[in-house]
């Protein structure tokens, strides 16, 4: 069951991450943290990593090494160990960040490489959610969507689909209901006009 420690990390993601929305909408943020969590828990993660689940943005996009340091005081190395390997950058200002497309490249390195169990599964959960809302969101927009981004259509699928690959290969709960949903973005993807554009 889940205690008190489930709650007050709930708030403390709140306090991070509550003036934030999802990119190009209103949807309040902490709605992705809700739902990786959920997944966390619906795929049999214990509370340390549903915790890690509504935190594994908060260093990354709210205060870096100093604000690791904090979420390992409150809640533990498990939870922080988790919330570092899912960080892609622990820099505490934005500027002082690599290039989108390097950071993710880095991250599914150190993904790869040194993540543990428990990391792998918020990042199956993390990436599951994303991917769904960009499907659905495509169906809405249509090309449109890009806009929100950084890079486009072809990056985004050939990086979804390198981390499906990753996370296939380590047998991680999930991943199955991934590759499903990466393969249904990529099929409307390459069926519209645009991406014969794109490709040419």
């Amino acid at each position: 069951m889940l205690t008190r420690r489930f709650e007050d990390a709930l708030q403390y993601a709140v306090h991070v991450h509550g003036a934030q929305v999802r990119k190009g909408t209103s949807i309040p943020y902490v709605s992705h943290l809700l739902a990786v969590s959920s997944l966390v828990l619906e795929a049999g993660g214990d509370e340390d990593v549903a915790i890690a689940g509504l935190l594994h943005d908060a260093a990354e996009d709210g205060g870096g090494e100093k604000r690791l340091a904090d979420i390992r005081g409150r809640f533990g190395d498990t939870v922080a160990g988790i919330v570092k390997d899912c960080s892609d950058s622990l820099a505490d200002d934005p500027r002082k960040k690599a290039s989108t497309t390097e950071r993710k490249r880095l991250h599914l390195e150190h993904l790869e490489r040194d993540a543990s169990d428990s990391a792998l599964l918020v990042t199956a959960a993390d990436k599951l959610h994303n991917a769904r809302c960009i499907l659905a969101d495509y169906r809405a927009l249509g090309e449109r969507l890009w806009e929100r981004f950084n890079v486009g259509p072809a990056d985004t699928l050939a990086y979804y689909e390198s981390v499906t690959t990753l996370l296939e290969a380590r047998g991680v709960r999930l991943s199955d209901e991934l590759s499903r949903t990466v393969d249904e973005l990529k099929a409307l993807v390459q069926a519209a006009p645009e991406w014969a554009q794109l490709t040419n």
